[in-house]
């Protein structure tokens, strides 16, 4: 587990991609800790080393046998169960795999607001209905679904939705797909979001 402490009345829990706690994840954490947030970043994979991205499909397949959605919730909840006594606020950003995980996450009572980074997942818990304020944010290009019938079922929801220039992984400076102007938007977006909430 990543942590960063700040002495913060208010945490922000980070929900890593497939790829599990790599370059991208701990440079997002630093960064929400300059902004001085204590900061956890839980390793859902139980394996130190993260997979590279030259492995996709390998790292796609160890989250769905070794982990899978239901059992990466429950390690959030878990966690959620012992910090809602420390904290004010609690916030929980997640990013592919980890938004979606964010989203299953949103109907805790103790979480003051989530934000979803690229959750293609989402679309299959489109029923659900946050308890909380919830940030998402998708790509334009995003070959394995149709993100404006996403963004239209869930807008109903009174759920804040923006759809950025680029593919999905936009936000990583190690990802090939990486924009540097959606990533400065949306990392904008979600600081004004939290200050907000």
């Amino acid at each position: 587990m990543l942590h960063k402490q700040n002495n913060s009345d208010t945490v922000i829990m980070v929900i890593h991609e497939i790829y599990g706690l790599n370059e991208h994840m701990q440079g997002f954490c630093e960064a929400l800790s300059k902004q001085d947030f204590d900061v956890i970043c839980p390793n859902l994979l139980g394996c130190e080393t993260p997979f590279d991205y030259s492995r996709e499909e390998a790292a796609y397949r160890h989250f769905m046998e070794n982990v899978g959605f239901e059992e990466a919730v429950q390690k959030i909840k878990d966690i959620l169960s012992d910090l809602k006594d420390e904290y004010k606020k609690i916030f929980i950003i997640g990013f592919s795999a980890g938004a979606t995980v964010a989203w299953l996450c949103s109907e805790e009572e103790c979480v003051d607001g989530i934000v979803g980074y690229y959750g293609s997942r989402i679309r299959n818990y489109v029923e659900l209905t946050p308890q909380c304020p919830a940030l998402l944010f998708f790509p334009q290009d995003e070959p394995s679904f149709d993100v404006d019938g996403l963004i239209s079922a869930l807008g109903i929801k009174n759920i804040e939705v923006h759809k950025f220039n680029g593919k999905h992984g936009f936000s990583d400076p190690y990802s090939s797909k990486y924009d540097v102007e959606s990533a400065q938007i949306a990392f904008n977006k979600m600081m004004k979001f939290i200050m907000e909430h």
